[in-house]
């Protein structure tokens, strides 16, 4: 079984936070499309970390190289522990969505 767990860059995640700050218009639609890929982005992280937490020691991942068919040996624990910090990322900006949300609908 290979172990691939892609990592959105930090490019793409600045990306999508300058395509929130600019929906200003049709803003409902927008934000319900956000959550939602961000709900399906966790959900998948969440697979991938357990997926590589229940690997047996001795098995290898390959991690995919992005926009292409190549992949390479990488090192197990590093690469769970980079998954993991993504899926802690992701549950954040999700509550962060959530909190201002709610700020939203008080005032």
């Amino acid at each position: 079984m290979s172990g691939r767990a892609p990592r959105r860059g930090e490019e793409e995640e600045e990306e999508e936070e300058e395509e929130k700050k600019q929906e200003v218009d049709g803003g409902e639609s927008a934000k319900l499309r956000l959550r939602e890929e961000l709900g399906r982005r966790i959900k998948e992280q969440k697979v991938v970390v357990d997926e590589l937490s229940n690997l047996k020691k001795n098995r290898k991942v390959y991690r995919q190289q992005p926009n292409s068919n190549i992949f390479f040996l990488v090192d197990r624990t590093e690469t769970l522990s980079q998954c993991k910090n993504t899926l802690d990322e992701l549950k954040k900006a999700h509550q962060e969505m959530e909190n201002s949300e709610k700020t939203k609908i008080k005032k």
